[in-house]
């Protein structure tokens, strides 16, 4: 009997997870750092993944003493990341996992920090790919009070897919989307950047080195066949 609890409707975060987004925001991360004679390092950049690009910046300039507003940070930030958003490529294991779980009538949806600008930038070559999720919840939705690691995003998501939390299981990369999704009362699986420290994870419900190692019969959906 598996450790782990029933689960029937699975939640994904974006950047880090799906997609390989993650080694842009750090790239332009350390870019604009220099500029200003400061590192952005694996400290900052745990106290920053998961969070909307705003509550991100403000932590970036309050962290590294920069003499920006969290708006300046961001308006440079946007000018080189913009660019690079098209790029992004499906991470290991994710077409696999969300296309098996949909053929089986799993409710799956997208809860990601990203606003509908960056959102459709990061998606450009996959909007195919991401029709199999019955909902996708942006950071800038609305009936978001608080970003990660408040519960919010995670539990609208829920309610659109028709869940209550204890039926969720989400997957996440970042300690403050970890954060979030226990708040939330959720099962949460995390596949965190190799480079980050792993212990950082441990109140998780299981830590993978990428979504291709997840194995569906453990939480007691449907098994891959080959």
């Amino acid at each position: 009997m598996s450790k782990f609890s029933k689960v029937t409707h699975v939640i994904y975060d974006l950047d880090g997870l799906l997609l390989s987004t993650e080694t842009f925001h750090t790239k332009v991360n350390q870019t604009i750092a220099k500029r200003y004679g400061k590192t952005f390092d694996k400290s900052i950049k745990s106290q920053t993944n998961g969070r909307n690009a705003f509550d991100s910046a403000q932590i970036l300039v309050e962290m590294l003493e920069l003499p920006l507003t969290p708006q300046e940070y961001m308006q440079q930030r946007n000018q080189l990341i913009y660019k690079l958003y098209p790029q992004a490529k499906p991470l290991a294991g994710a077409v696999g996992l969300t296309k098996h779980l949909a053929s089986h009538q799993i409710p799956q949806a997208v809860a990601t920090s990203s606003a509908r600008g960056p959102f459709e930038l990061k998606t450009t070559h996959h909007q195919e790919w991401f029709t199999l999720f019955n909902s996708i919840v942006l950071g800038d939705d609305p009936a978001i009070n608080q970003g990660k690691p408040a519960p919010d995003i995670f539990l609208i998501a829920a309610e659109r897919l028709g869940a209550s939390p204890e039926q969720c299981l989400v997957f996440e990369d970042s300690i403050a989307g970890m954060e979030a999704a226990m708040a939330a009362g959720m099962s949460v699986v995390v596949v965190p950047d190799p480079n980050m420290d792993q212990q950082l994870y441990y109140s998780a419900s299981q830590v993978l080195k990428s979504l291709g190692d997840f194995e569906p019969q453990l939480w007691q959906l449907p098994a891959f066949t080959d």
